[in-house]
C-alpha cells in the first residue's frame, strides 16, 4: 500500500523571495516526512521543460519521483506531441509517468468520443518500454459512462480515480483488471472535510479485495489538487494521507485502536473505545427441530 498526490500543493510558508529550489525542497519534504511515494514536484518545477523538470526534482531526493502530463483530450494538444514528451521522459530514465485526463469525464456514451479517446491513448502509450510505469488519472468527476474498455484502451499499468467528485468511478475501479494497479483518490481536497482514516482505509481495502487485487497493487491519493488550500490545511491532509496508508499495512491491533470505534463493531461504538469482540459463541435459541432455523 502506498500514498501519492494527484495534483499540486500550495506554496509553502517561506519568505517572499525564497529561491525556487527552497520551495521545491519544502514540497518534497512534506511528502517524504509522511511516507508518500512516488513523489511529485507539487506544481513547483524548476524547469519549464518536462524532462528538465523531472530531472531536477529527482536529483533532490532519493525517493521515486513521477512526471505528470496532461493528456491529449484535456490539453487539446495533438497525441503526437504528448507522446513525444512521454518518450523523452522514458529515454531520460523517468520510471513513472502519470497522464491526467480530466476531460475523460465528458466522454459519456458518445461512440465517436469513445473511439477518439481509445485510439488516442493506444497511440500515446504504444511501445513506451517495460521499464516505465504508465498511469492514467481521471479527476474532477466520473468517467464511468465511457466504459472501462474505453478508459483502459491504452497500455497503462495503473488507473488513478477521483472517488470524491466522481463516486461512480468505483464502477471503473471494480472493473479494472486484477494485474493493474488501482490508485484511490479518496482524500478530499475540500477544507473542513472529515479526514479521519476510516474512509481511506475502507477505500483501500475495498480496492484490494476487488478481483483479488491485493494491497500491493493499491495506492491511496488525494482526489485532486490541494493548491487552493492554505498550506497548513494542505499539509495536514498530506499527513493524514500518509498515516492512512501506513495504518492499512499495520498489524490488526494497531489498526483497530487507531480508528473510530464505530467503524469496528457495535460494542466498541457503545463504549467509545476499541473493545474486541467476545470470542465465545453467544447464546442463541435452540433451532427449530423441523427447519433447523432459529424460531421466529
Amino acid at each position: 500500500m502506498f500514498a501519492t498526490l494527484l495534483g499540486s500543493l500550495p506554496r509553502p510558508p517561506l519568505v517572499d523571495d525564497a529561491a525556487p529550489e527552497a520551495i521545491l525542497d519544502a514540497v518534497l519534504e512534506a511528502q517524504v516526512e509522511h511516507g508518500l511515494e512516488p513523489l511529485t514536484d507539487g506544481g513547483w518545477p524548476l524547469d519549464r521543460d518536462v524532462v528538465g523538470a523531472w530531472r531536477s526534482t529527482a536529483a533532490r531526493t532519493d525517493r521515486l519521483v513521477k512526471a505528470v502530463l496532461s493528456g491529449p483530450l484535456t490539453s487539446g494538444r495533438p497525441v503526437a506531441d504528448v507522446r513525444a514528451e512521454v518518450l523523452a521522459l522514458a529515454d531520460a530514465g523517468c520510471p513513472w509517468i502519470e497522464i491526467h485526463e480530466r476531460a475523460a469525464t465528458t466522454i459519456g456514451a458518445d461512440a465517436d468520443a469513445r473511439a477518439r479517446f481509445a485510439d488516442g491513448h493506444r497511440a500515446l502509450t504504444a511501445d513506451v518500454g517495460p521499464d516505465v510505469h504508465l498511469s492514467l488519472a481521471i479527476l474532477g468527476g466520473s468517467a464511468d459512462d465511457a466504459g472501462i474498455d474505453t478508459i483502459l484502451a491504452g497500455a497503462y499499468s495503473s488507473l488513478a480515480l477521483d472517488l470524491m467528485d466522481g463516486p461512480d468511478n468505483w464502477r471503473l475501479a471494480t472493473a479494472t483488471p486484477t494485474e493493474m494497479g488501482l490508485i484511490c483518490g479518496a482524500m478530499s481536497t475540500q477544507p473542513g472535510s472529515d479526514d479521519g482514516p476510516e474512509m481511506l482505509l475502507w477505500a483501500a481495502r475495498y480496492a484490494a479485495a476487488s478481483r483479488g487485487r491485493g494491497a500491493a497493487r493499491v495506492g491511496l491519493a488525494t482526489s485532486g489538487s490541494l493548491d487552493a488550500l492554505p498550506w497548513p490545511v494542505a499539509a495536514a491532509k498530506v499527513r493524514r494521507l500518509g498515516e492512512a496508508a501506513a495504518l492499512a499495512m499495520a498489524p490488526a491491533e494497531e489498526l483497530l485502536t487507531a480508528i473510530d470505534p464505530r467503524a469496528i463493531n457495535a460494542r466498541s461504538a457503545a463504549l467509545g473505545r476499541y473493545e474486541p469482540e467476545d470470542p465465545r459463541p453467544s447464546r442463541s435459541p435452540r433451532p427449530n427441530r423441523d427447519t433447523g432455523r432459529p424460531p421466529g
